[in-house]
């Protein structure tokens, strides 16, 4: 049940002087798009008469379906709160896309993710996620185009005064919190120019949403500062990428975390075990939407804390999924290979029904991995069943286009359509040529 109706909306809109309303929405790669609507036209929308061309929009429809309804989420009007001109503020509304008959759009991932919930409740269970997005500040050149000159010198959890990037971090962090986030952490990553905020766990639709804004709303500031804030997953050679370690939990109906047992081994119970290792049975077919560019499998290599390889820890963070220390309430799983260039929709709806699946199944995991897994020979990897990830999109795509799974979680057509718009990336980086290349090759032959 909402929280505003459409005259607390009305109301608020005229008590905070609100001009402009963006409409927003995400394609099936996890873009933002937005329709902008004048005030006079609030209303109209509130009554899901206003439309966007689906066939404008990457992996939606062709242009003989172009009609789409646009669905505003009474919850999800906030003001922005850096446009305050004189001519009034801007407001946004995150929106649910459905198609001229007015039925949801099975392309729309927060439908998609919306049938994984449907999943989850009808077992009783309700995901709480909780994501920690890594991202990097750079330099502009003199024509606003982002650089990868990054702003200082900086090191995991440095003072301001080596971090140059405080100053923009702490805004975005008001600029959060006056837009309903409970910002719990914020500091400057391993590598130079890196930064993290993290904010609160909540219900897993709540929490994609904010994924969308809080991306929004960091390149936004960004650019006030002078800078760009890139969630490229590698884009510096050399030194540690950007993930997007995606915490999750279970609660039942009375509000239970039903992955926690104290009586069991590592206080988890076999719910979280058979969650886990759903995670890992289906991790290979997934991991084309936790790390969905040609660029995420520069991240996922040996010597910068991503994870290579499938397996789990209850005290170490070199595996793939992870156990935090918390117990109780605060019990939860972490799966470290997913990148910020993720569509969160998507990824989270992934992780909720590979785990769902794994409970279903009452599928185990292997034995905890103790052991750093990146100092494990081959040979002890081998024998504890350690298999890689996908080392390629290409691979990757070839796992997600193999997997009945997939293709029933995400519906016919996410899944045929991002399987064309990722052979299409893959086919254009296989022929492109590279700097490396120019530099390793054209003196030489």
């Amino acid at each position: 049940m909402s929280k505003y109706t459409k005259e607390d909306i009305l109301r608020m809109a005229e008590e905070q002087d609100v001009r402009f309303i963006r409409l927003q929405f995400t394609d099936i790669l996890g873009c933002m798009k937005n329709v902008a609507i004048t005030v006079s036209q609030l209303e109209k929308a509130l009554n899901n008469e206003c439309m966007a061309d689906g066939s404008s929009i990457e992996g939606f429809v062709r242009i003989e379906e172009s009609d789409m309804y646009l669905y505003p989420d009474y919850d999800s009007f906030v003001v922005l709160p850096w446009d305050h001109a004189t001519a009034g503020s801007t407001a946004r509304l995150i929106c649910d896309v459905y198609t001229s008959d007015r039925t949801p759009f099975i392309g729309d991932p927060r439908h998609v993710l919306k049938e994984a919930i449907k999943k989850a409740d009808e077992l009783g269970y309700k995901f709480n996620v909780g994501p920690e997005l890594e991202f990097f500040l750079f330099h502009v050149d003199e024509e606003g185009r982002p650089t990868t000159k990054t702003h200082d010198k900086g090191g995991y959890f440095d003072l301001d005064n080596v971090d140059l990037g405080g100053n923009c971090r702490r805004d975005i962090c008001i600029a959060l919190e006056d837009m309903g986030f409970e910002i719990e952490a914020s500091h400057h990553e391993c590598a130079e120019g890196q930064h993290e905020i993290d904010f609160k766990y909540s219900d897993v639709l709540d929490v994609a949403d904010k994924v969308m804004t809080f991306k929004y709303v960091v390149k936004k500031y960004a650019q006030l500062h002078g800078l760009y804030a890139a969630f490229m997953p590698k884009p510096i050679y050399g030194i540690a990428g950007s993930g997007m370690h995606t915490n999750m939990s279970l609660f039942d109906k009375n509000g239970n975390n039903v992955f926690y047992d104290p009586d069991a081994q590592y206080g988890l119970s076999d719910t979280a075990l058979h969650f886990i290792a759903g995670i890992m049975d289906h991790i290979r077919a997934t991991t084309a939407i936790n790390n969905p560019l040609v660029n995420s499998y520069k991240r996922l290599v040996p010597g910068y804390e991503a994870p290579v390889y499938i397996a789990w820890s209850a005290s170490n963070r070199s595996a793939l999924v992870r156990v935090p220390k918390a117990r109780g309430k605060g019990t939860r799983i972490e799966l470290r290979s997913a990148d910020p260039a993720c569509n969160p929709y998507l990824e989270m709806a992934l992780c909720l029904l590979s785990g769902l699946d794994g409970i279903k199944r009452g599928l185990m995991p292997p034995e905890s991995t103790v052991k750093n897994v990146f100092d494990m020979t081959d040979e002890e990897r081998e024998r504890d069943g350690i298999k890689l990830l996908p080392s390629s999109l290409e691979e990757a795509i070839d796992e997600f286009e193999n997997s009945e799974f997939i293709k029933d979680s995400l519906g016919e057509h996410v899944y045929t359509k991002f399987i064309e718009a990722k052979r299409k990336e893959w086919d254009g980086y296989r022929k492109s040529i590279s700097q490396w290349e120019i530099d390793n090759y054209l003196a030489k032959y």
